[in-house]
Parts: structure tokens; C-alpha cells; sequence
């Protein structure tokens, strides 16, 4: 290849490049542009569908540990010790949480305890949270009182 030829070449890849990085600084400008053009309105609804799609929301959790459910069956008493966790949305009111503490055990042992040891040992963990959670809620709602979490969590279950 001659020494011409390849000078040639080497000028068309260079304005190629710089056509490039033109084209792509242009774009960048131009949606950066667009977002601040952007009327607030829009801006915070395109941030909540954002939200909802993408982000993962944060939370509270507060342990409620050891809650212990003695239940009769086959003959004998067994024993079932929980470890719940509470899920709230982030800033909830850590006191608030922690203050429902005595009503969600109540409420914990008041149902379970109405169970045969058979049904409950039956239950995967996934339908246990879901019936505590349903239990819960309608008993906060029974008795008038704010519920400040909005699902609850089994993190340990000892059976004996």
C-alpha cells in the first residue's frame, strides 16, 4: 500500500471518529436539555413510574422475638416458638413499632393457639406469614388502633 494511500485512509478514520464523538455529544446535550425543559409535573410522574418499576421501596423492620404458642396434639403438648419481624415503610416511627409489641404477641398466641398442632405443622412458612398478617391487620382494625407496618415476617419457628 502506498504511502499516499494509507495518509488517506488515516484522514477519513479521523473524521469518521470526530463525526462520531460530534453526534454523541450532541445527543447528551439535547436529553439534558429535555429533562430540565421539563415541567415539574411531568418530572415527578416520570419519578413515581420510575419508582414503581425499577427502584425497591425501603423499609423498617422490628424484630418481635420469641413468642411462644403451646398447642395440644397426638397426645401431648407441643410448643411452637416464633421470631417475627415487622415490616414498615421507611420513617415510620420506631416507638410506634415497638409499642405494638405486646398486642402482636397477644394476637399471635390468641389465633395460633386456637390451631391443632397438626394444622399448624402443616402450614408452609409462606401461608403461616400470610395468616398472621391477615390475623393481625384484622385484629388492629377490631380494636380501633393504627396498625403502623404493613406485613409481617416469620424469621425463625423452633417446634417441639
Amino acid at each position: 500500500m502506498s504511502t499516499t494511500r494509507l495518509v488517506l485512509l488515516m484522514f477519513v478514520l479521523n473524521i469518521a471518529v470526530v463525526l462520531g464523538g460530534l453526534f454523541v455529544n450532541y445527543k447528551m446535550i439535547q436529553s439534558a436539555t429535555l429533562g430540565a425543559a421539563q415541567p415539574a409535573s411531568e418530572a415527578k410522574a416520570d419519578e413515581a413510574v420510575e419508582e414503581e418499576e425499577g427502584e425497591p421501596a425501603e423499609y423498617v423492620f422490628v424484630p418481635v422475638e420469641k413468642v411462644i404458642v403451646s398447642l395440644p396434639g397426638d397426645g401431648r403438648e407441643h410448643y411452637f416458638v416464633l421470631d417475627l419481624v415487622l415490616q414498615a415503610e421507611f420513617g415510620t416511627d420506631p416507638k410506634k413499632l415497638a409499642q405494638v409489641d405486646p398486642m402482636v404477641r397477644s394476637s399471635v398466641v390468641a389465633n395460633l393457639s386456637a390451631m391443632r398442632f397438626e394444622d399448624l405443622r402443616a402450614l408452609q412458612i409462606p401461608q403461616l406469614q400470610k395468616q398472621l398478617e391477615e390475623d393481625l391487620l384484622a385484629d388492629f382494625a377490631s380494636r380501633k388502633v393504627a396498625t403502623p407496618f404493613q406485613h409481617v415476617l416469620v424469621s425463625k419457628m423452633i417446634v417441639q
